[in-house]
């Protein structure tokens, strides 16, 4: 369901900081940090284009990855990367720990299915009002991406959170109301009577 694990090995880092820091990238490595599981943070170092690579392959954020520190295999999800905006390569990861019963907050993206057997065949627009959608997951089972299916759905349809069904032990972190995912709006200009008849 979910991308196949990887490893990453790192270096454990002993000095911290903005020198150390240039050191490293220009090294062709960065500085990146496990913290989380209530234990002491770790400072690694990890090669840059290996996660640059991984973050392009897609999927980065919802992909446990096991990373190797001193002969030491700990499981960690992605939280948060910065990239440099004008080269475009990674800056710095933070890395939560987890554990088989973690339980983590994960941004999920959403697919639409079945557009062709709406109202979206006669010219309706699907507008997004959310490409992801934050979700409690378990860590070692978080899924890729989720499902709305569109089938059946006519201009004016609101498609809301309720309308997914989400794997088992996945929990929306909105739980206060059934927020929408998408409408189907009618077009700009208006659908002609003719098609209007037609549907």
């Amino acid at each position: 369901m979910s991308h196949s694990s990887y490893e990453l090995k790192a270096e454990a880092r002993e000095r911290v900081g903005k020198g150390s820091s240039r050191e490293l990238r220009r090294n062709g490595l960065i500085p990146a940090v496990i913290y989380g599981d209530k234990q002491a943070p770790i400072a690694i170092s990890l090669n840059t284009n290996e996660v640059t690579k991984r973050i392009h392959a897609g999927g980065f954020m919802t992909t446990i990855a096991t990373i190797e520190v001193n002969g030491e295999k700990i499981n960690v999800l992605p939280k948060d990367y910065q990239l440099d905006p004008v080269r475009d390569f990674t800056m710095h990861v933070d890395f939560l720990r987890v554990s088989a019963d973690s339980k983590v907050t994960v941004e999920v993206p959403v697919h639409f299915i079945n557009e062709e057997k709406s109202a979206i065949k006669i010219g309706g627009v699907l507008n997004i009002v959310r490409h992801a959608v934050e979700l409690h997951c378990p860590a070692n089972d978080i899924p890729e991406f989720i499902t709305v299916d569109l089938a059946g759905h006519k201009i004016g349809d609101s498609l809301h959170i309720s309308h997914v069904k989400l794997p088992a032990g996945v929990t929306p972190v909105i739980t206060d109301r059934d927020f929408t995912i998408a409408t189907i709006v009618a077009p700009a200009g208006g659908v002609s009577e003719a098609e209007t008849e037609e549907a």
